[in-house]
């Protein structure tokens, strides 16, 4: 193809942004361009690094794992030795009268954990034997015991841990970190997605950037092959070509960003230019050949193991948020099996990451979170499964300025209720936002003549400075 021959190749406008959107393969970043919503910023680059509202902003990055289905707290992180002697014994009424459950009913029967229990490193953190790696990060990690919800289905629930409200087309986490923040690579997207296991059911909608302009959505990026579904040229388009599209393509868009004032397309000419750039960065990022045999070898096997690396080489980039998700934990019988296969796929690669960005001083900076949208109950559904809890369950957090060794709050001795300490979905919400010197009362958007936050509305969220070191 001869740049010569341009104007002849393209009959028309339609063709022109049909050929120049194939030639950075529609970057797959479908969630930054395609929305048609108006942005309330004139910025000319929306990732930016921008200051926080706080001076003292201990993360700069964070690896959000979130687990869908709902890990039980039982098996892996919340000792509870009562369990046994209550074993196939039914709850006092006082604690079910009333509740609504997703699948049993208040005559199911108290199960105890199958699973051995110890204390590890000096914080004494309790861990059970599916998680022999993690177990050895204990005195990085922050644990919390006392988490709550409203929620006691999965997609509701998912998305009220990843975007604040139980509601359809809001912005997620990270959308609002990147949001605020901005972001340190200038090749890569602000706010990446990497996903293994089973899918989870929100899907793209825990991802969003909702109603937020489109550069702050998540990217998903794939386990093989081209890490953005036809990032690269097709045949016969060389970079030449492609830079004289791009640059038609661009006065083209701004022609119309003058006549209409919106600049949702400003976000769509930004990112025709980070998918230009991005086909140079990408190939360099998935390629670890030049790590080394023994952080290979750390982080194991599996589209988990790879997910983890790739996020510390994200972060190691200047990328400002990355989610990976791992689906696959919905243990309504076969719980067993379930926490036994699923725990041997994230045990080890999370030690490893955990260990490889402290090994690399980057922890400080890195906040690295296991998230989910609900416990499991203490009652058994059938011989072996646990329905979904809401009123009192556990998530841990490592590095980025959280305390480490520490464990925050508690529930009662049969794990039904929060006995110490509670933290709503919205409070940790609040928290990770101050871990990035970010006041979530302040970082708002104006949708719809409200002025939105990730924290929902009101007085919700509430900064836990406890889990703060």
């Amino acid at each position: 193809m001869n740049p010569s021959n341009l104007e002849q190749m393209i009959a028309s406008r339609r063709q022109f942004l049909t050929t120049s959107a194939s030639g950075l393969g529609g970057l797959a970043l479908s969630s930054m361009l395609s929305k048609d919503l108006v942005a309330s910023s004139q910025r000319t680059d929306p990732l930016a690094p921008r200051k926080p509202h706080f001076d003292k902003a201990p993360a700069k990055a964070c690896i959000f794992v979130y687990l869908a289905g709902a890990p039980s707290q039982f098996e892996l992180f919340n000792y509870k030795p009562k369990l046994v002697e209550h074993n196939g014994q039914p709850l006092p009424d006082s604690l079910t009268e009333g509740v609504r459950f997703a699948f049993i009913n208040k005559n199911a029967k108290v199960l105890a954990s199958k699973r051995k229990f110890k204390q590890h490193g000096d914080s004494g953190m309790w861990f059970s034997d599916a998680l022999p790696h993690l177990s050895t990060c204990a005195d990085d990690i922050t644990m919390i015991h006392s988490m709550k919800t409203e929620a006691f289905n999965h997609h509701p629930g998912q998305l009220a841990m990843c975007t604040g409200m139980q509601q359809f087309g809001r912005p997620s986490i990270g959308s609002w970190v990147t949001y605020g923040l901005g972001s340190e690579s200038e090749n890569l997207p602000g706010y990446v997605v990497l996903t293994a296991g089973g899918a989870a059911r929100g899907g793209a909608t825990l991802y969003t950037n909702g109603f937020l302009p489109s550069s702050y959505g998540g990217v998903l990026f794939r386990n093989q092959g081209e890490p953005v579904l036809n990032l690269n040229n097709p045949t016969g388009l060389n970079a030449s070509v492609q830079r004289s599209s791009l640059d038609a393509l661009a006065d083209l868009n701004r022609e119309r960003l003058n006549e209409e004032n919106d600049t949702e397309i400003q976000s769509r000419i930004d990112a025709y230019e980070l998918a230009f750039r991005m086909q140079t960065a990408a190939p360099e990022l998935i390629d670890t050949s030049k790590e080394s045999k023994k952080t290979l070898e750390s982080y194991g096997s599996g589209d988990f193991a790879k997910n983890c690396l790739l996020a510390r080489r994200l972060v190691e980039r200047g990328v400002r948020f990355v989610n990976i998700f791992h689906g696959g934990w919905d243990a309504h019988g076969g719980l067993s099996g379930n926490i036994t296969n699923n725990a041997k796929a994230v045990d080890q690669p999370l030690a490893a990451l955990l260990k490889d960005l402290k090994e690399r001083g980057m922890l400080d900076e890195t906040l690295v979170v296991w998230g989910t949208e609900f416990g499991r109950t203490p009652l058994a559904q059938g011989n072996d499964g646990r329905d979904h809890h809401p009123f009192a369950y556990s998530m841990w957090m490592a590095g980025g300025g959280s305390k480490p060794g520490y464990t925050h709050g508690k529930s009662d001795d049969l794990g039904w209720h929060v006995a110490e300490n509670p933290v709503h979905v919205n409070d940790f919400q609040a928290t990770l936002l101050k871990l990035f010197g970010l006041n979530d009362k302040e970082l708002t958007f104006r949708f719809k003549g409200l002025d939105n936050r990730l924290t929902g509305v009101g007085e919700s969220g509430h900064v836990v400075d406890d889990l703060i070191a």
